[in-house]
């Protein structure tokens, strides 16, 4: 993740860095890791194992019930549908550039007080 070209409102950004890892599972289906540095130090780790097929499939690595939900919008765009205990808690969309070498995320959801919150990270393949 470029955290100079991402943007968090409101800020700070809630990582040091962050890496996002996309790996075939199955016939048609996917892995997707994402491993994420707090700035205190601290590490998350997650997977979630899927298809682009709208249907929610659970987040793991975390306590909670969570579900993620992708599909395909058009080419090289993505939407994801983020649930917690079957609410949903926000939205994604994800643009591929081009070239295949920039991923960009904007999520639009609420944090624990109900404040909207809207993040734009950018990653940049490695």
């Amino acid at each position: 993740m470029n955290v100079g070209r991402s943007a968090y409102d409101p800020g700070p950004p809630p990582y040091k860095r962050a890496t996002y890892i996309i790996e075939p599972w199955g016939d048609d289906g996917m892995t997707v890791i994402y491993e994420m540095v707090h700035p205190r130090g601290g590490v998350t780790h997650l997977e979630w194992t899927g298809k682009l097929d709208g249907r929610d499939y659970q987040l793991q690595g975390i306590d909670a019930f969570v579900t993620y939900a992708y599909n395909q919008a058009s080419p090289g765009v993505y939407e994801t549908i983020v649930k917690m205990g079957g609410r949903v808690a926000a939205k994604s969309t994800i643009t591929l550039s081009s070239d295949g070498k920039t991923m960009t995320t904007t999520t639009k959801g609420a944090d624990a007080a109900g404040r909207a919150v809207t993040t734009i990270t950018v990653y940049e393949k490695q």
